[in-house]
Parts: structure tokens; C-alpha cells; sequence
């Protein structure tokens, strides 16, 4: 094994059979117990094949240290987030890699009141314990004899595992409940949405959300793309992000003429939006609807967002008397600062959006509900809500480069351009300030690459210039 590689920033993810196993898992859930000592976790799983087998190890962890758990099966991120609140319990742990290549998976893990845990709090100190637990107390053998054991039992509905208790739990009807409350049914005018799932995990929470919608008379009607789950990915892994994996929610909209298009990630915390045209909206431009339409309900308060792409941000909350304030990349990272902070509102670039009601969570289903209710309260469409944020902050979109040698590049990088900047930080990553442009320059903390994003005040030609400009640097041999 990888020296425990799979522990990043702020999560766990790694190739199975390489830096992450069965055993790994087990040992996992060993260590979280100790670190967190928790008395109650929820536990839940994406889609991918190997996400029960390890959801079952990482259990059989956490029971052997005493702690109770709930199975809530088959999930996305947040209903793990929403079930740690909601229930009031000590912890809960989604497995899954989200939107990363099939043969990977990983952990996203969270403390009571799901508060987040990453490298700055605890989940260095739960890597630690699991090395010590790999190195000097488990045994292959005997963990599997327990696994064998525990494969029958755990179909059963509940079942005691020496003091501790394995439960099948579901949260699903109180969760669609909060989802409903960001909106007001009664304002919903009605709508056609298409929504591609990417057969990932979000299938079953829209069926959930349209069956609400019949019974509270809101008049949206669903397109469904790719919508069943299936851990082979017949259309490709969900990443939206990418953009061969756009096209088929882009020809859904302009097929069905809906009014706009939703497509998720493999575990739908995030969402990805595309106008009435099937033409695909940056996510940074979503943050700067999202933050507008609650700076206009509550004035003066905080806004969070990354230091990649914040120029729209800053003029968004400067008009609307909110105050943006700038975190690290990182659900973790943007979590912590949303709680410090008590922001309403936090939004990243890469389509990630936090809300303050959801426990400073990240959610890929309340950003859609609320600019459906925007499109229903201001008689616009999508492309006419974030037309004149587009034109202002022109942007490149999020760009990644294979490099060898990362920090020497960006420092490379940063001694060629700062006898022209007017501001430098290192937040995360390299970011630079110049007159009328602004690019950031981050190694990923989730995969082997470096992400650039370049944005201009109002030229398009300039950010296009500079975004080549940059990925020549980037790219040409040293």
C-alpha cells in the first residue's frame, strides 16, 4: 500500500487495490472512532460497485470499537451531511470518490452537527491512527473471518454486533422536506427542467423531489437523462466539468425546449446548470446569482467564496451591501470558515455552493430549487439572469496541466509576472492581481494536476489572450 496516500486535504480518495482496500477501510473506521470517539454514525454509499463492500468494512470498524451505527444505504454526500444534523448524532461518513476515475473511491467524513473534519482538524490524526492500527494490530486473517461472518447478518434490518448496535436507517422523506422549505411552492410558475443524474447516486432524490412536487401542486415537470443508477458508467464518469460529458444535457434542453438543464455529479453535491439555449453556465456565475438573491433578504450579510475566480463575487456583494470574504479551495476549508464567519451563503467555482440552514453544508439539490424560483419570480430566462455577470468578468474556466514538477513551475511562473502585479497572495496557490486582469494557479488537492483560472474586468479579448498566454507557459518543455 501508498503510505496511506489516500488521506488528502480534506478527504480520503484513492485507486483501489493501491491506496485504498477493504482493510484500509476497516482500519478507517477503527481510527475515526478513537479520534472522534463518537457514540452514533450514520453511514451511507454512492453507486460505484466497490462503494457497499467498503461501506460494510468501514463498519464492521466502527462497530468493533462500540460505536452504533446507522446504514442509510445507497446516498449522496449530503444526505450524510443532513443525516449527522437532522439526527443529532456524533458522526457520519460517505463513501465515495465523487466525480473521479471508476477504479477510485474515498471517504468524506464529518463530526456532529456535521462539522466538517480535515487536515487542520482531526483527519491527520485519524491517518495516523489508521497507519499505527495497518502496522501493529490487524490481523488479514482474522478480519476475514469477521468479514465472513458479518456478510449474512448484515442483510438483516437490524442486528448486535458485541455492545454495539447495526441498524438500516432512512432520512430520505425529512431531508426532501428541508430541501423544499429554500422555496416557496406558491411562486414556482411552471417549468420543463431537464435533469441528468449521469447514473450516479441523485436518481433517487429527484424521483423523491417530483413525487413532493405532485403532492405540494409545484408545477415542474422533469426531462430524465442518464438517470438510473449503474456503477459502470455506461455515459462516462458524472463530471460535468468535463466537457465531453456535457452534451447530452445541452441537446436534452434544446430538444425538449426546456427552461433549463441540471446535471450532478457522481455524488451530487455538486450541481452544474445550463441555460434555456443547452448552453453550459460556469459555476462562478451561479455563485453570483445565488449570493445576489440572499444579500436581497438579508443586506449586510457574509458571503464566502474561493480565491480562483471573485471579481463578479466582490461587485455582486458590494452591490447588494454584503461582505465577501475569501477561504482556501475546499469543502472542509470553506465549511470551517463558513461557521467562523456565519456566512448565509458560500460558493465555489467548481459548482460547489454552501448554505447556512444546511448546517454551512454543501448541497448540488437546494442551488437548483432556488434559481427555479428566480427564473418563476423574475419572468427571465436563465441566460438573461447571468448575461451582464458574463460580460463584466469574463472568465476561462477552470483549465488543468499535467506537470512534472508543479511548485517550480508556479514559482517560475511567479517570477516572470510579478514585476507587473499590483497584488500577489498565496491563499491557495498562486494568485496575481494586475490592472484589469487575474489569474490563480493551484495544485489539486484531489488528483495529479495543476488548475488555472484567468479573469478579466470586461474583455473577453484580454482573458482569452492571457488564458493562452499562461497555458504556453504552462505547457512549452523547459
Amino acid at each position: 500500500m501508498n503510505a496511506l496516500s489516500c488521506f488528502k486535504a480534506y478527504d480520503i480518495r484513492g485507486k483501489l487495490g493501491e491506496e485504498l482496500n477493504e482493510q484500509i477501510a476497516y482500519s478507517i473506521g477503527r481510527a475515526y472512532a478513537r479520534v472522534i470517539k463518537p457514540g452514533t454514525v450514520a453511514v451511507g454509499g454512492d453507486i460505484r460497485h466497490s462503494s457497499e463492500s467498503l461501506k460494510l468494512a468501514l463498519t464492521l470498524g466502527l462497530l468493533t470499537e462500540g460505536v452504533e451505527v446507522l446504514d442509510l444505504g445507497m446516498t449522496g454526500t449530503e444526505e450524510i451531511y443532513f443525516a449527522a444534523q437532522h439526527l443529532a448524532i456524533d458522526g457520519a461518513i460517505e463513501v465515495t470518490a465523487s466525480h473521479n476515475p471508476i477504479d477510485y473511491n474515498g471517504m468524506k467524513l464529518v463530526r456532529a452537527q456535521s462539522r466538517p473534519i480535515s487536515g487542520d482538524s482531526g483527519l491527520v490524526a485519524i491517518r495516523d491512527e489508521t497507519a499505527r492500527l495497518q502496522a501493529e494490530l490487524f490481523e488479514p486473517a482474522a478480519f476475514a473471518r469477521l468479514k465472513l461472518q458479518s456478510e449474512t447478518v448484515f442483510t438483516n434490518q437490524k442486528w448486535q454486533f458485541g455492545k454495539a448496535t447495526y441498524q438500516k436507517s432512512s432520512i430520505l422523506k425529512p431531508y426532501i422536506e428541508h430541501l423544499l422549505s429554500y422555496i416557496t411552492p406558491t411562486n414556482i410558475q411552471p417549468l420543463k427542467l431537464v435533469v441528468n443524474s449521469g447514473n450516479g447516486a441523485a436518481g433517487h432524490v429527484v424521483d423523491a423531489i417530483e413525487q413532493a412536487f405532485i403532492e405540494h401542486g409545484i408545477p415542474i415537470h422533469f426531462i430524465k437523462v442518464h438517470h438510473q443508477p449503474d456503477g459502470s458508467f455506461p455515459n462516462g464518469i458524472p463530471n460535468p466539468l468535463l466537457i465531453e460529458n456535457r452534451q447530452a444535457t445541452s441537446d436534452a434542453v434544446r430538444h425538449h425546449q426546456a427552461d433549463f438543464g441540471i446535471a450532478w455529479d457522481g455524488d451530487f453535491d455538486r450541481c452544474f446548470l445550463f441555460d434555456e439555449q443547452g448552453h453550459f453556465i460556469e459555476g462562478y456565475y451561479i455563485v453570483g446569482l445565488l449570493a445576489a438573491a440572499f444579500l436581497k433578504k438579508e443586506p449586510g450579510a457574509k458571503i464566502i467564496h474561493d480565491p480562483r475566480l471573485y471579481w463578479n463575487t466582490e461587485a455582486i456583494c458590494q452591490q447588494y451591501n454584503g461582505r465577501a470574504i475569501c477561504s482556501k479551495t475546499g469543502h472542509a476549508f470553506i465549511k470551517e470558515r463558513m461557521r467562523e464567519e456565519d456566512a448565509v451563503y458560500g460558493g465555489e467555482m467548481s459548482a460547489h455552493h454552501y448554505f447556512r440552514e444546511f448546517s454551512y453544508c454543501d448541497s448540488g439539490m437546494i442551488p437548483w430549487l432556488l434559481v427555479a424560483e428566480l427564473l418563476s419570480l423574475s419572468g427571465k430566462k436563465l441566460s438573461q439572469l447571468v448575461q451582464q455577470m458574463i460580460a463584466d468578468y469574463p472568465s476561462s474556466g477552470e483549465l488543468n496541466f499535467n506537470i512534472a514538477d508543479p511548485l517550480q513551475v508556479i514559482a517560475n511562473l511567479a517570477e516572470h509576472y510579478a514585476p507587473l502585479a499590483v497584488e500577489v497572495d498565496d491563499i491557495d496557490g498562486l494568485s496575481m492581481k494586475f490592472a484589469d486582469w487575474r489569474f490563480n494557479l493551484r495544485v489539486s488537492n484531489t488528483e495529479n494536476v495543476v488548475r488555472l483560472n484567468v479573469e478579466t474586468q470586461g474583455d473577453i479579448k484580454l482573458m482569452q489572450q492571457k488564458t493562452a498566454e499562461l497555458t504556453l507557459f504552462l505547457t512549452e518543455p523547459e
